[in-house]
């Protein structure tokens, strides 16, 4: 198992709206996270910060980074970009997160 966490931030005003497009993830954006060998995938938000955290599991033969390049990923980038920090391309702008601490 492979688990991978990163940061990410809202734009203020944004969280409702941030909450109602993941509660309506497309079906196919989801087909295309489990063929790039993504489950066990949450987002946290830290209201004062309006930051996201992210955490995911890989399964060892993930294509993770595939992802940019898929038509779908590519248009739910631009769906979400107004709602967050993003880079040129839309995608947001995610800084990656050592992992400290585990238990099991």
């Amino acid at each position: 198992m492979i688990t991978r966490a990163f940061r990410m931030k809202l734009k203020p005003g944004n969280v409702e709206e941030y909450h109602r497009r993941h509660d309506n993830l497309w079906p196919d954006l989801a087909d295309a996270l489990r063929a790039a060998g993504i489950y066990d995938y949450s987002i946290f938000l830290d209201e004062e910060t309006l930051h996201l955290f992210g955490v995911l599991k890989l399964h060892p033969d993930h294509q993770i980074d595939d992802l940019p390049k898929h038509p779908v990923m590519q248009r739910w980038w631009d769906y979400m970009a107004d709602l967050m920090e993003v880079e040129a391309d839309n995608r947001p702008k995610q800084l990656a997160l050592k992992s400290v601490f585990y238990f099991e």
